[in-house]
């Protein structure tokens, strides 16, 4: 078995400075470490247990299959904030029929993300002995 020390997403992005823009900005994502110069140097995001990786330049965007997938505390509030900060939402928060709340936006280059929010009665929530 592998032992996995640490972990990351990584995204190339069309336009590094709006993508920039966008997760440090706009989402508020707050950064973990930044190296290199120039448009294209790299910055690391904190995402709760793991990191986002935006560096490098890509000639086209990421694939459709890739999808960023964070949980909020409270997806209407989050909802509000970005609406506020100009964030084009795909999908307001939702109850899906598998209990989660999502709501749905998409980055500069239209890489998916989706917040969402685990209600406190969601089986996720639920922790057999503690």
């Amino acid at each position: 078995m592998v032992h996995v020390l640490s972990s990351r997403t990584l995204l190339r992005p069309t336009d590094p400075e709006r993508s920039r823009a966008f997760y440090g900005g706009q989402l508020g994502l707050p950064v973990y470490r930044e190296f290199g110069t120039g448009p294209e140097r790299g910055t690391v995001y904190f995402l709760g247990g793991g990191f986002l990786e935006v560096s490098g330049r890509a000639d086209t965007a990421a694939s459709p299959s890739v999808a960023l997938w964070l949980q909020v505390e409270d997806a209407g509030a989050a909802h509000e904030e970005l609406r506020a900060k100009g964030v084009e939402i795909v999908r307001p928060p939702v109850r899906e029929p598998w209990g989660l709340i999502e709501m749905w936006l998409a980055d500069p280059d239209g890489t998916r993300i989706v917040l969402v929010e685990i209600p406190a009665d969601h089986p996720l929530r639920y922790r057999p002995g503690i």
